[in-house]
């Protein structure tokens, strides 16, 4: 296949996984609307990031034997179902707090470091069961085993290009004045709800048969 039409079939392919319903989308959402614009897009940036376990292991064809694997699977079930949950009980927690009331010492959140934000965007993608069995079903549309490894990586790049250019304008979008003043008069509730979407894709990857 040429470099040409690899990368359409992987835009077109890619663009249509990324902008569906899923962990990455709601971890997002809830770090914009909670935390503003900056998160986001560093979010946004760690799960891009965490792309890149998927693609090194599944450039050296590694994602067809971990997707075969039922202990492989099982244990990335059972860590990114985890964590999932983890994610979700925090956003639970999630309190109101009311415009005009003085701001207590124990209520002040401190501002989240870059590092944490692109880690928590990174472990998201990464620890992601569902990862290996895309990898290898998209891999097997546009690679051969002739391919020079310097086409694999320009691939690999621009999935994650891809990815990063779809949660930036996520984050960008719901940052925007009008719709974060919307959202922020309740920001408490939509996390809560987040945080039970995001306990409800837990469960699911760990109780659905790979």
């Amino acid at each position: 296949m040429e470099m040409l039409h690899g990368l359409i079939v992987i835009t077109f392919v890619h663009l249509l996984a990324a902008a569906s319903p899923g962990p990455d989308f709601v971890l997002v959402t809830q770090q914009t609307l909670n935390h503003g614009k900056r998160i986001g897009l560093l979010c946004s940036l760690g799960i891009a990031l965490g792309l890149s376990i998927h693609i090194v292991y599944s450039a050296f064809g590694l994602a067809a034997v971990i997707a075969n694997s039922a202990e492989a699977l099982w244990a990335i079930k059972l860590i990114g179902g985890a964590y999932l949950l983890y994610l979700g009980i925090s956003g639970l927690r999630s309190r109101p707090v009311a415009a005009n009331a003085p701001a207590r010492a124990e209520d002040i959140v401190p501002p989240r470091s870059a590092l944490r934000t692109i880690g928590t965007g990174f472990l998201c993608n990464a620890l992601n069961p569902k990862a290996p069995i895309y990898f290898v079903s998209l891999f097997t549309i546009v690679l051969s085993p002739d391919m020079p490894l310097y086409q694999v990586a320009i691939y690999g790049v621009w999935i994650m290009l891809i990815q990063l250019g779809w949660f930036s304008a996520v984050a960008l979008l719901l940052s925007t004045p009008p719709i974060h003043r919307a959202f922020k008069r309740f920001s408490h509730w939509i996390d809560r709800v987040l945080g039970v979407a995001m306990i409800a894709l837990g469960i699911k990857v760990l109780t659905t048969r790979m």
